[in-house]
């Protein structure tokens, strides 16, 4: 069972929509009641951050995805993976902490602002969810800030758009990808997969 949140942040049902195309069972849940059952939980998220913070907030999913068991594997996308960081250059409320990083803006007197479209990825260090994925591929994303660099260990994909930055991450059962794999046909389905496969 892969859990997606709805906190009124993301498109979920696109996501959700992938993963039963790849014959998983999907639960679309607007508010943590059985976070005891839960082993695979995703963050979709799209807009701004505060009202992401605001939104996890008055789901009650934010205090729950802090106090859920070590051993649940979370994947956040785009905006959701933001959300994992302290904090964000776009607003003022404080993130989930799980990561300690800061979103940071694009500079939109050298780039066109948001990165929106194809661009292609290259991997750094291996990640559970790039199996059967090769280097070098390209996945569909949307977004004006960036996770910037927290911990070069962690950081599996990079991308360059004005500046080398964190395409994806793993940290244990902790995974984010600024791109949207939902969006970003075969590779982005192989992501899914690896990810709804993860023991728990």
């Amino acid at each position: 069972m892969i859990t997606i949140i709805d906190a009124g942040i993301g498109n979920f049902s696109a996501v959700a929509n992938m993963l039963r195309h790849l014959e998983f069972e999907v639960e679309v849940c607007k508010h943590p009641d059985s976070i005891e059952s839960i082993t695979h939980l995703v963050l979709p998220g799209v807009g701004a951050f505060d009202p992401g913070v605001e939104g996890l907030q008055k789901s009650g999913w934010f205090d729950a995805i802090l106090n859920l068991n070590p051993r649940v594997n979370i994947l956040g996308i785009c905006l959701g993976m933001q959300l994992f960081a302290t904090k964000s250059e776009e607003g003022t409320k404080n993130g989930l902490g799980l990561i300690d990083a800061t979103c940071r803006r694009f500079d939109n007197s050298k780039v066109r602002v948001p990165h929106l479209g194809w661009n292609q990825v290259t991997q750094v260090k291996n990640n559970r969810l790039l199996t059967n994925v090769t280097s070098d591929t390209r996945f569909y994303f949307s977004h004006s800030y960036y996770v910037d660099e927290f911990d070069l260990e962690v950081r599996t994909l990079e991308t360059q758009y004005q500046v080398n930055f964190m395409a994806a991450f793993e940290s244990k059962n902790l995974f984010g990808v600024q791109f949207h794999p939902e969006k970003s046909h075969k590779f982005g389905m192989e992501i899914l997969k690896n990810f709804g496969n993860l023991p728990c």
